[in-house]
């Protein structure tokens, strides 16, 4: 699967002229090599050349056993003492590289990842060197999944609703948000994520008009609407799911707009498919709460791709016209957000499959009433 994934990659390099890809330690380095690393101030840098040579990794020694047991692919290594800093290291692994018909060409990064630090890294260990940005580029190889990436994404899946529905059934008035919050997390991690997505969110009331409310010391009250924003990372993929609940009877507004939300949601699904665009789900969607009179309030795009990361291609919104392919993993998340009063979100993973979509999300999506 690896190897498949490089040769993808190299072509596309090939293909816009590039000399090769480097990468520092993120999503893209863990999607070639299955390494993950911490952010750290060491240069790292992975160089994967156009022609399709052996990659070459520039990496601190401190972490050379580690990642040559670890690492999915065979790379060639260029460790380097703290004593000594990288710059030579950085010299050697470029060169190894970059044979001589590929130095004419710009080298591919990820303009919204690689750090000055490793920009100055590469200059200063061959001069004149130039970049273009590979971000696209990589996110497009990255949209559509594999089996196996699905597999992993279905159980992170399967974990987080079971994280949520645990939490949701110690909803207690007087309850902070903060502490729900807390629970939500512990439930998480028994259930058996090996982290969460991200930091969870815990919106009550009129908190939930803030689409990305963050959690406070507000006490669940009767007639709340409560909205769950909150992930599951498994293996180094994620779920990102959103539900709405009330706490106690809601007000015939909120129920009316808790509907709304709910069509919207299915609406979306409804067309998903292959070659529909990210620009007709958001569409569809969006539809229903403009025909419910709630327009103005929904203010965000329908939804986002997600993998490795939160936030992935394809955008679900107006604008995004390129055709989904299958393996496409993406969410749809419409949302009303009333401000002083309350807001609704419904959030589901999806995955375009050969004839249609399916979501990878199972969690109900009718109004859930807990007694107050």
């Amino acid at each position: 699967m690896e190897i498949s994934r490089l040769d993808r990659v190299t072509a596309a390099l090939r293909a816009q002229r590039m000399a090769g890809l480097a990468l520092m330690p993120d999503a893209n380095l863990t999607y070639l090599t299955g390494l993950t690393f911490h952010h750290g101030k060491r240069l790292t840098l992975a160089i994967f050349p156009a022609d399709g040579s052996q990659p070459c990794f520039i990496i601190p020694a401190l972490e050379r056993d580690r990642v040559e047991a670890s690492s999915s692919i065979v790379m060639r290594y260029f460790p380097w003492a703290d004593a000594d800093g990288p710059a030579e290291a950085a010299r050697a692994g470029l060169a190894a590289a970059l044979g001589p018909e590929l130095r004419g060409r710009p080298m591919g990064v990820e303009y919204t990842a690689l750090r000055v630090m490793e920009l100055r890294g590469m200059e200063v260990a061959m001069p004149g060197i130039q970049v273009a940005d590979a971000t696209a580029l990589l996110a497009e190889l990255r949209m559509a999944k594999d089996a196996e990436e699905l597999a992993i994404m279905e159980e992170a899946a399967r974990i987080v609703e079971a994280g949520l529905s645990r939490t949701i059934a110690q909803i207690r008035a007087g309850m902070t948000e903060r502490q729900l919050s807390k629970i939500l997390s512990e439930e998480i991690m028994a259930a058996g994520g090996e982290g969460e997505s991200f930091d969870n969110m815990v919106a009550s009331g009129p908190n939930g008009a803030n689409p990305h409310h963050s959690n406070s010391d507000r006490a669940l009250t009767a007639g709340d609407l409560i909205i769950f924003d909150c992930g599951a990372r498994y293996k180094g993929y994620i779920s990102d799911i959103t539900r709405t609940v009330a706490l106690g009877e809601p007000d015939a507004e909120a129920r009316a707009v808790y509907e709304l939300v709910r069509r919207a949601n299915e609406a979306g699904k409804a067309v998903a498919r292959p070659e529909a665009s990210g620009a007709e789900i958001d569409a569809a969607a969006r539809q229903v709460i403009d025909a419910g009179g709630y327009g103005q309030y929904f203010i965000h795009r329908t939804g986002h791709g997600i993998g490795l990361e939160v936030h992935e291609l394809p955008n679900i919104m107006a604008g995004s016209d390129e055709p989904l392919a299958p393996g496409t993993t993406f969410t749809i998340e419409p949302g009303i957000y009333i401000p002083g009063r309350l807001g609704v979100r419904i959030e589901d993973d999806m995955v375009i499959t050969a004839d249609g979509a399916r979501s990878l999300t199972s969690m109900s999506r009718e109004l859930l009433i807990i007694p107050a």
